[in-house]
């Protein structure tokens, strides 16, 4: 009996600890990055019906209790299906069916991406305006005012929390699009900018810290000035909480230790709707009314989520009104063409934008990759929707002036990225993602290029032969113009070529020693409108056409290529 005061004190203590620390439920965060105009169920580029889009999220939002969830978008979302070309370059009279369907769902922010900034000074600037939430991008400075041209941060107060939710872009938007596109506007490294704002942030006493960074993952070692340098704000300037992360198309959640010992979770997102990222926010909270917020992070299959019906009823006029107009046909196609053909020598597809840019250009060679890895235009009636599949982004077409040497460079700069070098038969020719032992890594039973398949540029217009038993940097040889005519590497030749392309995006222009301001003096036409517009076009006045390999380039040793081919062809594309 003794101990009897000594148990109740015992557990008046433990009842008053619980009380004292204990854990509420919070916030429910969803985040989505890199849609891509995948607003609604329906791709409009293939013409088929998807299972995954913003309905899916529409089921979770009417779902729970909108003073429990924060929406957040991180950028690209104004290129990539023609639901949004459609009504940022057609349909323009009215509000924007993006600004109409995030506003509709409740957003409370986003970061623009570089692919919206790509849609040009009318259309962001517009949808900015018809947001009911605020768009932003710390690091995206107005030149005249020294000031973000849009805000930095938000303060978003929900279910008795204060969040602080602090955007910033990839920087490397001025190495891919002309300046046309942000005039008057120039882009900041990301750690020195989120370093500024700290401060500013911290003084509004928030619950918690978000990062939305239209910036892929990196690393570490990242300056802050990369393309993706996320880790690098993550892990150098104190004070998130989570960051959600994008623009480099890959599904990932994890967690890092910034330089005060601190954690902080991040999310990367995939892209197309093929994802949500999702963090759910509890709260530690003391005696003392200090609280702590408890985070657990996760990706979400998109299409492992109901449908909103409501949400399809809203939006079925729109899906079907995009949907005609993708329909639309603007000629025929003799023969079936596919990208598959363009990683082993000439092909079709590609030849058929290069013969398009030299008709239009009246360049003496044209440069163009593959810019899907897989894709394929059939044989009858072309559509609208058909031209998504021959140019996949909304560039420019320019006319500049290069060297014979520096087309060479350009090339090599090109075959560096596209092959192996072989010492034998036997050898791997494509430069495919291969484990410590040089195998091929194989991804649901086929293998993936190292680079990215839109950066394998060949050209037309000359005659030249691509060697893969030489090492990277000697593996052109350019014989001559295709009439014959004598190729010199110090001649000028005009050149007709995309705008990313020409703007430094895949580091073809700086390797071929065109860099910076230099571009400004060597650009003798620029398109007004987007490419794909232009290829549209020619395509009704040819009215029936006849693609075929036309280039002059060529693999060599030629038994070794046609060896590597048939192996390779399929270890990407399996037997299909």
């Amino acid at each position: 009996m003794r101990y009897t005061g000594k148990l109740i004190f015992i557990l008046l203590a433990a009842t008053l600890a619980l009380a004292c620390t204990r854990k509420e439920s919070g916030l429910e965060i969803y985040a989505t990055t890199d849609l891509h105009g995948m607003l609604l169920p329906f791709d409009n580029t293939e013409g088929e019906s998807t299972d995954r889009s913003l309905a899916n999220l529409a089921w979770v939002v009417e779902s729970g209790k909108k003073e429990n969830i924060i929406l957040l978008d991180n950028g690209d979302i104004l290129q990539g299906d023609p639901l949004a070309y459609y009504y940022n370059f057609i349909d323009t009279t009215g509000t924007h069916i993006i600004a109409e369907i995030l506003n509709h769902l409740g957003y409370d922010a986003a970061t623009v991406g570089n692919h919206d900034i790509e849609a040009g000074h009318a259309v962001y600037d517009r949808v900015r305006r018809e947001y009911n939430f605020p768009l932003l991008a710390a690091n995206a400075i107005e030149i005249s005012t020294g000031e973000p041209y849009f805000k930095p941060y938000t303060v978003i107060k929900k279910n008795g929390m204060k969040v602080v939710v602090f955007g910033l872009i990839t920087p490397s938007v001025p190495r891919w699009l002309p300046e046309a596109l942000y005039r008057g506007l120039r882009f900041d490294n990301m750690v020195t900018t989120a370093r500024k704002w700290m401060p500013a942030i911290q003084a509004e006493d928030p619950d918690l810290v978000i990062g939305l960074f239209h910036s892929g993952m990196g690393d570490e070692r990242d300056r802050g000035d990369d393309e993706n340098s996320t880790m690098a704000v993550a892990m150098n300037v104190p004070g998130f909480d989570v960051i959600f992360c994008g623009h480099d198309h890959r599904q990932d959640v994890t967690e890092v230790t910034d330089s005060n010992g601190d954690r902080v979770l991040i999310l990367d997102g995939g892209s197309r709707a093929e994802t949500v990222m999702n963090v759910s926010v509890s709260v530690d909270r003391t005696a003392g009314g200090n609280t702590r917020p408890v985070l657990k992070g996760r990706i979400i299959g998109m299409n492992t989520l109901p449908e909103s019906a409501g949400f399809l009823k809203r939006y079925r006029g729109a899906m079907d009104k995009v949907r005609e107009y993708t329909s639309e046909v603007i000629g025929r196609s003799e023969t079936t063409v596919t990208t598959r053909d363009a990683y082993f020598g000439p092909s079709a597809f590609v030849d058929l934008i290069h013969q398009m840019q030299l008709e239009l250009t009246g360049a003496q060679v044209s440069l163009a990759a593959p810019l899907s890895f897989d894709q394929s235009i059939s044989r009858g009636d072309l559509r609208i929707r058909d031209m998504y599949r021959l140019y996949r982004f909304e560039n420019f077409l320019y006319t500049v002036s290069m060297t014979g040497g520096e087309i060479d460079r350009h090339l090599e700069h090109s075959a560096g990225q596209w092959f192996r070098t072989m010492e034998k038969s036997s050898d791997y020719m494509l430069n495919l993602r291969t484990d410590d032992n040089g195998i091929p890594v194989m991804v649901n039973g086929t293998a993936r290029f190292r680079n990215a398949s839109y950066n394998f540029d060949s050209a037309m217009g000359i005659r030249y032969t691509v060697d893969v038993s030489k090492p990277a940097g000697a593996r052109i040889n350019i014989t001559a113009l295709s009439d014959g005519t004598t190729f010199s590497h110090s001649a000028t030749y005009t050149v007709a070529v995309n705008s990313y392309r020409a703007n430094g995006g895949g580091g073809h222009f700086p390797a071929a020693g065109i860099t910076g301001k230099e571009l400004d003096s060597r650009i003798i036409t620029a398109t007004e409108r987007d490419l794909r517009y232009y290829m549209t076009e020619w395509i009704r006045e040819q009215g029936t056409i006849s693609p075929v390999p036309l280039s002059q380039w060529k693999i060599v040793p030629a038994g070794w290529a046609a060896d590597a081919e048939q192996r390779e062809r399929k270890m990407l594309f399996g037997n299909n």
